[in-house]
């Protein structure tokens, strides 16, 4: 799963070139940004927000499917992870389009969808991060326990209510897990924008080793 989420992600401040960074900034601001925007709106829009919660899933799924099997394709990822990104990627493109295509096509099957998804996907979470070790099994614990927390009250929200409340309210689950995906990437960016501004470094004059000037000159 550690290489799984590598491969997912674009670039990480601490491996990124300040050129790479200078690229890059700009759009993990704008993506963070756009999934806190979708997230706020689909929490507020009763009516269509599982819709357009469900197709921004998709739409994100899809592109990034796309990008991390032309990335394999064309040498960008390592030959060690292109195997797996080409994997990766497809899974993504074929979620992501299915998603956007449920969305498109209707807003109760949409909510249906997430009722149904959004525990799926958080007790897949908790158990993948419980088969690591250190920080990130503490964390999987943790989301473990919130996980079955939120699938009790969907359940009984559902069959002591109804269901349209339970597929709201797996609605709002699934806002929030967008917007807390947000916040990293803008973090990130900002990572990205300093790195981006540091000063090059200067260039080393041909033929000069940094030993030999660490001992007080070529001559030495």
């Amino acid at each position: 799963m550690a290489n799984a989420t590598g491969i997912l992600s674009a670039t990480t401040a601490g491996a990124a070139t300040p050129d790479v960074a200078r690229r890059t900034w700009p759009r993990w601001l704008a993506l963070g940004l756009t999934m806190i925007a979708v997230a706020v709106v689909a929490v507020a829009w009763d009516a269509a927000g599982a819709r357009l919660l469900l197709g921004a899933l998709g739409l994100l799924l899809a592109v990034r499917g796309v990008l991390l099997v032309r990335g394999a394709r064309a040498g960008v990822v390592a030959a060690d992870l292109a195997a797996r990104a080409r994997s990766l990627g497809a899974v993504a493109l074929l979620a992501g389009a299915a998603s956007l295509a449920v969305a498109i096509a209707s807003a109760s099957l949409s909510a249906t969808v997430l009722l149904v998804g959004v525990p799926v996907v958080l007790l897949a979470v908790s158990a993948g991060l419980l088969g690591r070790r250190g920080g990130s099994r503490r964390g999987g614990q943790a989301l473990l326990v919130w996980s079955l927390l939120v699938t009790g009250l969907i359940v009984v929200t559902g069959l002591a209510q109804d269901w349209n409340r339970a597929e709201g309210l797996a609605t709002v689950v699934a806002a929030l897990g967008v917007a807390v995906l947000g916040l990293p990437l803008l973090i990130g960016a900002v990572n990205l924008r300093t790195l981006a501004a540091a000063p090059a470094p200067a260039p080393v004059r041909a033929g000069c080793g940094a030993c030999a000037c660490g001992a007080g000159g070529c001559g030495a």
